[in-house]
């Protein structure tokens, strides 16, 4: 059922109206009690899935309640969302979202009518990677050596078949870098400081102490992958082109940008012949997809598997309680892989 037929039936609008000038009328009270609404005092906060839910509830703190779209163990692509959610949506105070993964959420919250609306790619540049990324790899694969984000647009804007979004092909996986996720903590801060002034000064604290500690995990990253054996990891989802471009690394995606597409035997013949050539030594699979391709082609190819995270949701599967702890897993897991000295 299309957001538009649920909207017909539940005449949210009108109630995101009243609750939208609600809030105006009451934010312009200088009162310290002002953001008092009804719902304690805290910021009413919607995150469409656990990176953005992450950040906000890390920079908000004690000031906001944070409800994410895409509860735990959903693989979050495939979203659909409920009336209800659809309703919550525009009962908030601030929405923080990623456009571009997640078709349903980019809908409703256009819909939404709420004003604090951030996208989170439009607080660092999305580039564009196939699936076979690599941190500048000097025309492997005979692949240009791409001069950055504004050729890198232009390079696969036909999309590769799998795409998510209308962003011709940008990869949407900007969390997986710490250096751009820091950005985008740090545009979070900033727009948190402006829709709720009376906490700027703990906003602005808490993203100092966030954009640390992804400091410490990217300074992790570089000396723990700095010498390796092979540079060339293979994963079922190619959701690690950042990470990858980051740190000098090579990504081999079996299938693309989508977790669950089926290779082809020809693309598993290559994925053979590039671990034989690159000395790759594993396949990587992730916690919320299937795993089935990855055993199908360690078997096939003589590799071993392991978990490499994307991190789009937290669940007891997870190797780690937060993005912090799943990507000091992810870092073991690569420098097992790579065979770090």
């Amino acid at each position: 059922m299309s957001v538009m037929n649920v909207r017909r039936l539940i005449p949210t609008t009108a109630v995101a109206g009243a609750v939208v000038l609600g809030l105006t009328a009451l934010s312009a009270c200088s009162t310290s009690d002002a953001a008092d609404g009804g719902n304690g005092d805290k910021l009413k906060v919607t995150a469409s899935f656990y990176p953005m839910q992450f950040l906000t509830e890390r920079i908000g703190g004690e000031h906001v309640a944070v409800t994410s779209l895409t509860k735990p163990g959903v693989e979050p692509h495939d979203l659909e969302l409920t009336p209800r959610q659809i309703g919550s949506i525009s009962e908030s105070d601030y929405v923080l979202y990623l456009k571009g993964i997640q078709p349903a959420v980019d809908d409703a919250i256009k819909q939404s009518g709420v004003k604090n609306t951030v996208d989170a790619a439009t607080l660092t540049t999305l580039e564009n990677h196939g699936s076979e990324v690599s941190g500048h790899d000097h025309g492997h694969e005979g692949e240009e050596e791409h001069g950055h984000e504004e050729e890198a647009h232009e390079e696969h804007s036909e999309g590769d078949g799998h795409n998510h979004g209308e962003e011709g092909g940008a990869d949407p996986h900007i969390w997986l870098d710490p250096v751009k996720y820091a950005e985008v903590a740090k545009g979070v801060g900033k727009s948190l400081e402006k829709a709720d002034p009376d906490h700027a000064a703990d906003y602005k604290k808490n993203t100092d102490a966030l954009v640390a500690e992804l400091g410490e995990l990217n300074t992790a990253y570089e000396t723990g992958l700095k010498n390796t054996s092979t540079k060339t990891f293979i994963t079922t989802h190619s959701a690690f082109g950042y990470l990858a471009e980051r740190y000098g690394l090579t990504q081999q995606g079996i299938a693309g940008i989508d977790p669950e597409a089926e290779p082809s035997p020809a693309r598993i013949q290559e994925i053979h012949t590039i671990a034989e050539k690159e000395k790759a030594t594993t396949v990587f699979f992730e916690t919320l997809a299937s795993d089935r391709t990855a055993k199908t082609l360690a078997k096939d190819t003589g590799l071993k598997t392991g978990v490499l995270d994307p991190l789009e949701g937290i669940t007891k599967k997870s190797q780690g309680a937060d993005y912090i702890e799943v990507m000091e897993s992810n870092l073991a897991a690569l420098q097992k892989a790579l065979g770090a000295k």
